[in-house]
């Protein structure tokens, strides 16, 4: 039996496809392309922006096209936001966010029944569905998901009503996971969840704790955050970060907007001037941080002034990344009731290429800074003798050498062409 999958959305959403893979795997079936006729094929869905479920909605559709006789599976976000719509598409087995670890067993459960599955529940209500991946392969970066939920419920976002209520993976469970997970030869973690920094809360243990936990794995090099919210960097985690190597280097804080008018309309939590100073804090702890960000521009009652707050503060705070984001009105968010203050299409385009032409411009300043200098690098992939790897800060260097991934090389950082960094080994540890 063959299967295959197709991720669309976040790193939580490759997570659980990896964890669906895994159990195909070990229920005899061999992973292969779309176009290689499998036996099932699973659309893991993304509903973020329309653009994400119209990218949903095509998928399936080439799912059947290109699979005519299989099994098709639709779970994920899109799916607990039309659900409805979904199954008029003629799929087998549709589920949301909840029983992604049982898909091997529907899918066991449909060839016997042949009838539609189609299971959804109350995401307010759901306990932390419990995935432990064994991701025996060759990379050297592993995801952890730790936790699941939202409860910001920020004015554009309709993510926390796919993905429930704030819950966290056990600490013990997420310690052994973690422990298998470097014994395997994954020398760097990446602690992911759809509000991560909220690990543990009810819980007489939070993400610190955890980070402190795993610090002691000796084979550990790393430990990256996926994101982080400003307003959960508190003493702890920034007490942590001064004391703590194998924090890497880079902090992706989602900003939105550097307008504080519309910080208020988009029910953040805080405003640029706690932004800023938190950010100066970290900075003073590790002067040669990465901070990389997200933005939504175009939001509703965001007049040109507001925009060009937004450009001042950025150039301000100096992000070395800004993944930017033209707003796309989810139904049923808070956002749906400003329609009569709605920004025109052509305005977020133009304003989405203003920020990515700043992005790009303080990119390449803050790779610029690091030439001449020697960073660790974690040989990742290569072919032949040309090799890359990220650092702690996370820029992606290309060298030259023939060293297998996982080992961590001193590299010299001698040119920057483009966006794309190069250096010359020094060492090999």
């Amino acid at each position: 039996m063959k299967f295959s999958i197709i991720t669309l959305g976040c790193k939580v959403n490759s997570y659980e496809s990896d964890y669906v893979k895994e159990k195909f795997n070990e229920a005899g079936y061999s992973e292969v392309k779309l176009q290689e006729e499998p036996d099932v094929v699973v659309i893991n869905t993304c509903s973020v922006t329309n653009q994400s479920d119209a990218k949903s909605r095509h998928m399936i559709r080439l799912a059947k096209r290109e699979s005519e006789n299989a099994i098709i599976v639709v779970c994920g976000c899109s799916a607990e936001n039309h659900r409805e719509e979904l199954l008029s598409l003629g799929i087998d087995i549709l589920i949301g966010n909840k029983d992604k670890s049982k898909i091997v067993t529907l899918v066991e459960e449909f060839k016997q029944s042949k009838k539609t599955i189609s299971k959804f529940y109350d995401m307010s209500k759901v306990p932390f569905e419990d995935m432990m991946l064994k991701n025996e392969s060759d990379k050297t970066r592993a995801f952890v998901k730790i936790q699941d939920g939202c409860d910001n419920f920020c004015a554009y976002c309709i993510i926390p009503y796919m993905r429930g209520n704030l819950r966290s993976k056990d600490i013990d469970v997420a310690t052994k996971e973690i422990e298998e997970l470097v014994k395997m030869g994954h020398s760097e973690i990446v602690l992911t969840g759809i509000h991560t920094g909220s690990y543990g809360r009810g819980q007489d243990y939070d993400l610190v704790d955890l980070i402190r936990r795993i610090s002691q794995i000796e084979d550990l090099k790393r430990i990256r955050i996926s994101s982080i919210e400003v307003t959960e960097l508190d003493d702890k985690f920034l007490n942590e970060l001064a004391q703590n190597p194998k924090i890497c280097d880079h902090l992706h804080i989602p900003l939105q907007t550097g307008s504080d008018e519309i910080l208020k309309h988009m029910n953040r939590k805080y405003d640029t001037e706690y932004f800023y100073n938190k950010i100066q804090t970290i900075r003073s702890i590790r002067p040669n941080i990465s901070i990389t960000t997200d933005l939504i521009v175009g939001f509703p009652y965001e007049l040109e002034e507001n925009f060009e707050e937004t450009v001042r503060f950025i150039e301000k705070v100096r992000f070395t990344k800004i993944h930017t984001f033209p707003f796309s009105l989810r139904s049923g968010t808070k956002a749906e009731e400003m329609k009569d203050h709605f920004v025109d299409e052509a305005t977020k385009k133009r304003r989405v290429h203003t920020i990515l032409e700043l992005s790009t411009k303080l990119e390449k300043e803050y790779y610029s800074q690091f030439i001449g200098k020697t960073l660790d690098v974690i040989v990742e992939t290569g072919e032949e003798s040309n090799l890359k790897g990220h650092t702690s800060n996370y820029i992606l260097v290309h060298f030259k050498g023939r060293i297998k991934p996982g080992k961590t090389v001193l590299v010299k950082i001698d040119s920057l062409d483009g966006l794309i960094v190069n250096g010359e080994i020094e060492k090999v540890e």
